[in-house]
């Protein structure tokens, strides 16, 4: 059966937000599975998200001990199918792909954040790398965002990124 997914990063509650925007919260009860790459800052919002489903998540160079004391800084799961990982921070974009290749190799998938710049691409070896952005802080960006998509059989399809 296929998994619908939330990725999302960087929501930096309260300080660029008072609380999650509806349309997160909104994305959160359609999904399966919600993927949170990090910088959190709140407890609060990883509460508010597991009210919503399941969570996983890592933290990220901004949260504090009562996350860090709850959530790890790297995580893998298997998900319909599809080996995913979730990390915080992947360095400069420059090298980013043969980097994130040497380092997660057994993986389809990584899902980080930290920049709140939208990242979509495969490496030449298949890994799939995904930043859905910040649904807080757009930063340089124009919108605030946050991606979909649906985990089924071993492949990971319908990845959308959605701008708020």
């Amino acid at each position: 059966m296929p998994t619908r997914l939330l990725l999302i990063s960087d929501t930096h509650i309260p300080g660029r937000a008072r609380t999650l925007p509806d349309a997160v919260r909104r994305e959160a009860d359609a999904s399966d599975l919600i993927i949170h790459a990090g910088d959190w800052v709140s407890v609060s919002v990883l509460d508010d998200l597991e009210r919503h489903g399941d969570v996983l998540g890592v933290v990220g160079n901004n949260d504090g001990d009562d996350l860090r004391g709850r959530l790890p800084e790297y995580v893998e799961r298997t998900i319909d199918g599809v080996r995913v990982g979730v990390v915080h921070e992947t360095g400069d974009a420059k090298s980013r792909e043969k980097r994130m290749t040497q380092r997660h190799a057994a993986l389809d998938v990584l899902v980080f954040g930290h920049s709140h710049i939208p990242w979509d691409t495969t490496t030449d070896s298949g890994l799939r790398l995904l930043n859905p952005g910040s649904p807080t802080d757009r930063r340089r960006q124009p919108h605030h965002t946050l991606m979909t998509a649906i985990a089924d059989g071993g492949a990971l399809r319908d990845v959308t990124l959605v701008e708020l």
